[in-house]
């Protein structure tokens, strides 16, 4: 009898997916439990999982049929980095794609599973929308590593972001990987407050020569999950 992982699942569903620059494309979505961060403004409050092992989850996933990529999600997928391994490289010998969305704190565990990764979702937490420490030094060595497969970064921009954190996320980007695309995210509801404010942290990425576009979250606006 061959081993599997098992995994602490909150749930694994189909839909869009609502962020980023693959808004509109069909993903199932793999979402894992726990989270090593407390954001101000998380809005993926779990509060229960189901223990599974890693053929039972890609059975799962299987059953959906064909879609553009398997979104594993969370929470913080990297706490179970040894299980996003093991799924990963059994979606990819049945020809699926990899996309990994991730607070982008834990460098060593995405190690770990980068060789089965395609697409790499990695959050910036600004200090003053997030609350909590600075981390720019686990979302430096971060990129670092997920510049080696497609990657994109983004930040949600509140409204108690400071323009001091964008500086801080510039200079990042221009260190580590000049050409990724920066998505901007507005915290839902609060677009029409924030339009200002996005434009003029979208300016400053431009000036500075970043690829930068404002993105909301899809999902939200047409109400699905």
């Amino acid at each position: 009898m061959v081993y599997c992982m098992i995994g602490k699942i909150a749930e694994i569903f189909k839909s869009i997916q609502g962020e980023g620059p693959y808004q509109g494309v069909e993903q199932v979505f793999v979402r894992l439990y726990g989270c090593n961060l407390s954001c101000d403004f998380c809005d993926t409050k779990l509060d229960n999982y189901q223990e599974k092992a890693s053929d039972d989850v890609l059975k799962e996933v299987l059953n959906f049929g064909e879609v553009h990529s398997i979104a594993i999600t969370g929470g913080e997928p990297l706490m179970q980095a040894d299980f996003v391994r093991e799924l990963s490289q059994k979606l990819k010998a049945n020809n699926r794609k990899v996309y990994l969305e991730t607070n982008g704190v834990l460098p060593d565990a995405l190690k770990k599973v980068i060789d089965f990764v395609d697409i790499v979702s990695m959050d910036f937490k600004l200090p003053s929308a997030a609350g909590g420490k600075e981390r720019w030094c686990e979302h430096g060595e971060f990129l670092k590593i997920a510049a080696q497969k497609e990657v994109f970064v983004k930040v949600v921009i509140t409204p108690v972001t400071q323009v001091g954190d964008i500086f801080e996320t510039i200079k990042l980007i221009k260190e580590f990987k000049r050409d990724v695309l920066l998505v901007l995210q507005p915290q839902y509801p609060h677009e029409e407050v924030l339009k200002t404010k996005l434009m003029f942290y979208k300016m400053l990425c431009q000036l500075h020569g970043l690829n930068v576009k404002i993105l909301s979250q899809l999902h939200k606006k047409i109400g699905i999950r």
